[in-house]
């Protein structure tokens, strides 16, 4: 499928230039980092791509289609299936930047500063800061591949491309030149789960003008979500069973 063909082709190109940046960020830039806690962050990212991306997207590769066989046996709605594997998808991840972050010591991380995650426990990372951000999304692309026809490739693409911008508008304009490693690192949360879809569903064909959709419900699910979790704080609040 041609559709499928391109973004193979803009995935592999994007792993290029993720590959391509960070050598030239160690070549230029590293040598000349005085900060021991800047220099561990550099290696943290280094490391990251090396195990998430390389090591886990090959395995990810090579047992795609024994997973797929496996979760076809599994007698759940391919909605609820598809949702938790993207859960857990993202757990891992976190899993093991969490663990870089704590293994800045080994690094020559000397402070606080040198990490790459919003805390060194696990739970506090995914329940407050990442994880539970992301929710919205998992619900958006459920409901967007209980539409339309998206191929696994599409879907690891543009859910990555999601994750890039949500690290640019978050966290600064110097992630534009990282759009290579944000969009791999986001993209494999999702790469096994979109397998897990059956292709045989019932589904509209996907049009140039359905690219955009899953953006927009992200946010709306985003918007729904936010509103959702205000009022409940205001509710448990109220009844005195969360403390203000």
């Amino acid at each position: 499928m041609l559709r499928e063909r391109i973004a193979c082709v803009l995935l592999g190109a994007l792993a290029v230039w993720a590959a391509g940046a960070y050598a030239v960020v160690m070549i230029l830039a590293y040598p000349h980092l005085s900060d021991p806690d800047q220099r561990a962050v550099f290696l943290m990212g280094g490391l990251l791509l090396l195990i998430w991306c390389v090591i886990g997207g090959a395995l990810m590769r090579t047992f795609r289609d024994r997973f797929k066989a496996l979760m076809a046996r599994v007698r759940i709605r391919w909605q609820v299936k598809f949702f938790l594997l993207f859960l857990a998808g993202a757990l891992l991840e976190e899993a093991v930047t969490t663990s870089l972050t704590n293994a800045a010591p080994l690094l020559g991380g000397v402070t606080e500063a040198a990490r790459i995650t919003a805390s060194k426990n696990y739970l506090e990372v995914v329940c407050k800061h990442s994880v539970v951000v992301f929710v919205p999304g998992f619900v958006a692309w459920t409901i967007v591949l209980g539409l339309w026809d998206f191929r696994p490739s599409e879907v690891m693409l543009l859910w990555g491309l999601m994750g890039w911008l949500a690290e640019w508008m978050t966290f600064g304009s110097h992630n534009i030149g990282m759009v290579g490693m944000w969009v791999w690192v986001y993209g494999l949360m999702v790469y096994l789960p979109a397998h897990a879809v059956p292709p045989d569903r019932k589904v509209w064909r996907v049009r140039w003008w359905v690219y955009p959709v899953p953006f927009l419900v992200t946010v709306v699910c985003g918007i729904l979500y936010q509103v959702t979790a205000s009022v409940a704080i205001l509710a448990l609040r109220s009844l005195g069973i969360l403390a203000a």
